[in-house]
């Protein structure tokens, strides 16, 4: 709903008001349709006026199992007004909930949590609601992103799985995968094999290079997974790409990752696979990269963002593109155009956005998680200049510390 209980009071006792000057048959006539109209108002409210279900997870632990929070927002399809759904927030089954993941059917939302090791899987009720179903612990140490792709799910983990890695004695991070189940379950009887090492997971390693090389994002295609990566020791980033094949992943370039700017933070693909665009922590910069099927190829130059851009967004025409800057609390804006970013606007935020979205079924609401804030803002966008004007009442609490958000339409779950 979009209307509390006061203002629909009010609204009540206008209309009684108004119809006081009216006579006995004309008054009930007349207050009966303006019930019905009411009533209809409110059930339009409740219902179809919902246009999008948000799940932003928050770090923060909650509850006597010190587990993180999914909060669940729905978005209003007139004023872009966010709130939260009555049974939210709900427990992310885990410790340090720091990605998401919706199924391809929009069924299905998985949640990572980092201190467990866990990808928690969630049925979504048509209702917005969560229901935990299983929990599947990842190869490696720490999870810190996820990714699905068809009927396929991966992960990247900051530490491989090996006897020797802790934060004490840090090593590189390693990526893993599962086919998804008819039921969207995780098929673990089954995962991705790394045929090479005869293991479940592919190490993140530079050939020639012992430097330590930690993973800070992944984004997938049908046909390609993305995983960004940094090394500290050079501090140089990188992003490692993967062709998908039917349980295994192949390494292009023979697994010579490509250079990405000094600190990739976050990476997103356009809706036509064509282009990837990688956010650099340290330049302060969105850098673009062509697809082909031999690898990537440096499109365009860098375009300039505010400070230490977190997370990056575009929309559903590929022609926009937004940027949350964490440092700044801001967001870019950004007219796309055959890789080519050209700066349109920033606009504030609350402190310190560290993920971005937009609704799927509009495509006409943006939205962030403030991690020091500990709320989420809203913004209309405006389609053809692409500025963005704050949604009724934003920003809007959440739990502590939010760190990743996921959408999906209102009405995507089958009745």
């Amino acid at each position: 709903m979009t209307m509390n209980f006061n203002k629909t009071g009010r609204l009540a006792e206008s209309l009684v008001t108004g119809l006081g000057h009216w006579g006995g048959l004309l008054l009930v006539t007349a207050a009966g349709l303006g019930v019905a109209s009411l009533l209809t108002a409110c059930n339009q409210i409740s219902g179809t006026l919902t246009v999008d279900f948000v799940y932003v997870t928050s770090a923060k632990a909650a509850g006597p199992d010190n587990y993180g929070e999914v909060d669940v927002f729905e978005i209003n399809s007139e004023s872009g007004r966010m709130r939260q759904i009555p049974t939210s927030p709900f427990p992310s089954g885990g410790r340090n909930p720091v990605a998401e993941a919706v199924a391809a059917d929009k069924s299905t939302l998985y949640v990572v949590n980092r201190d467990d090791n866990t990808i928690v899987q969630f049925t979504i009720g048509n209702d917005g609601k969560l229901y935990p179903q299983n929990t599947v612990n990842t190869p490696g140490i720490f999870p810190m992103a996820t990714a699905v792709s068809g009927k396929n799910l991966f992960v990247a983990d900051t530490f491989e799985p090996l006897p020797t890695c802790s934060p004490a004695a840090p090593c590189s991070g390693s990526v893993a995968g599962w086919p998804i189940k008819a039921d969207n379950s995780l098929d673990t009887d089954h995962p991705y094999v790394n045929a090479s090492i005869s293991a479940s997971y592919w190490p993140l390693t530079v050939p020639g290079s012992s430097d330590v090389i930690t993973p800070t994002a992944m984004t997938a295609t049908a046909s390609n997974l993305f995983v960004t990566a940094y090394d500290a020791t050079a501090n140089t980033g990188y992003m490692f790409t993967f062709t998908i094949g039917s349980g295994a992943l192949s390494p292009l370039n023979g697994g010579v990752p490509t250079p990405a700017g000094k600190h990739p933070s976050s990476i997103v693909v356009d809706p036509a696979g064509a282009f990837v665009y990688i956010t650099d922590l340290s330049s302060n910069d969105v850098l673009a990269f062509s697809v082909t099927s031999s690898g990537l190829t440096p499109a365009g130059s860098p375009a300039k963002t505010g400070n230490q851009p977190a997370a990056m967004v575009i929309d559903a025409t590929g022609k926009l593109a937004y940027v949350a800057n964490s440092e700044d609390s801001t967001i870019s804006a950004y007219h796309v155009l055959n890789g080519t970013l050209t700066p349109i606007t920033t606009a504030p935020v609350d402190t310190q956005p560290v993920a971005i979205g937009i609704d799927p079924a509009k495509n006409q609401f943006l939205f962030t998680a403030n991690f020091l804030g500990n709320t989420v803002s809203g913004f209309e966008i405006d389609a053809n200049m692409g500025t963005v004007l704050d949604s009724q009442f934003s920003p809007y609490a959440a739990n502590a510390n939010p760190t990743a958000v996921a959408a999906i339409p209102h009405g995507a779950v089958a009745k």
